[in-house]
């Protein structure tokens, strides 16, 4: 389990073609950055972003996780792209259209080919029906992937489907993905919401992806930063709630009681292990905004 308490709420991302908005993201509240080759950069200037990248992250990004989206490695770009930030200061490069095990398997044998920094991990996104049919397969592939990423766009127009504001099209795939996740200690981050003039829109999509367990949302524009920080993010509420839990439960074992119960509830092992998996993500995310 790699990054458990890592704070991944909001996760925008960024053209590497732009170098505006790469400088611009140095200021931006998001907690990762996705500095994309991939989909955002037209064919004739992926050399050139790719440049842009390592220019960027040279000079860093402060306390915002940078992950790099790579070209496919059946591209033409692909393994330059790998090869390139093998030792940059990237977090983590994302793979897009992940379909096997394979695929990572390949990407950690170039990673070894480079003498790669062990800290740089992988992200695969998953955005095809043959990608939840094989998410096992994909969650189980290798100990340096660390995160699964939703590509609902691409999965939608494969389905043939419709977006809709209820997600119903997507809602199997977005479960068996956080089943995978969960079932081998990854970090999943649900996909995008396209309408940047729908504001509750984009809210109803971060309350439903966050109570599905989602760790943080993908986001296409800097508008969006906050609202998935405030409901990917534990509340106060919550913080004082986990708190509670945790000293009602730690007395009652001292007190040597069988039962213990806080406001009318019952609370058991699983509770004060959820507990504390708020209170550290909690902890992280202080650390970088307090």
């Amino acid at each position: 389990m790699i990054n458990v308490n890592r704070p991944r709420r909001s996760v925008l991302y960024m053209p590497g073609a732009n170098t505006r908005a790469l400088e611009k993201a140095k200021t931006l509240a998001a907690d990762s950055l996705i500095l994309d080759l991939e989909d955002a950069v037209a064919p004739d200037a992926k050399v050139g972003a790719r440049q842009n990248i390592l220019a960027a992250l040279a000079t860093g990004f402060g306390h915002r996780e940078a992950v790099v989206r790579i070209n496919g490695l059946n591209t033409p770009w692909g393994l330059d792209d790998l090869k390139a930030f093998a030792n940059s200061k990237a977090d983590a490069v994302v793979l897009p259209k992940v379909e096997s095990a394979a695929q990572v398997q390949e990407v950690v044998q170039v990673l070894k080919e480079m003498n790669a920094r062990p800290d740089l991990t992988i992200w695969a996104m998953i955005e095809t029906p043959k990608a939840i049919f094989k998410l096992e397969e994909i969650a189980s592939s290798h100990p340096l992937l660390d995160a699964l990423v939703l590509g609902t766009s691409d999965l939608v127009k494969d389905l043939h489907a419709r977006h809709t504001p209820s997600r119903v099209e997507t809602q199997t795939a977005l479960s068996l993905s956080i089943l995978a996740a969960r079932a081998y200690g990854l970090c999943v981050l649900d996909g995008v919401h396209l309408s940047l003039d729908d504001a509750a829109g984009l809210r109803l999509s971060c309350i439903q992806g966050r109570d599905m367990g989602f760790d943080g949302k993908t986001l296409i524009h800097p508008s969006q930063i906050a609202d998935a920080n405030e409901l990917f993010g534990p509340s106060p509420q919550e913080v004082e709630e986990a708190q509670a839990r945790i000293t009602a439960y730690e007395e009652a074992i001292e007190s040597g009681a069988g039962i213990v119960v806080l406001n009318g509830k019952l609370i058991e092992e699983l509770h004060i292990q959820d507990a504390k998996r708020i209170l550290a993500l909690d902890k992280a995310i202080q650390s970088f905004t307090g």
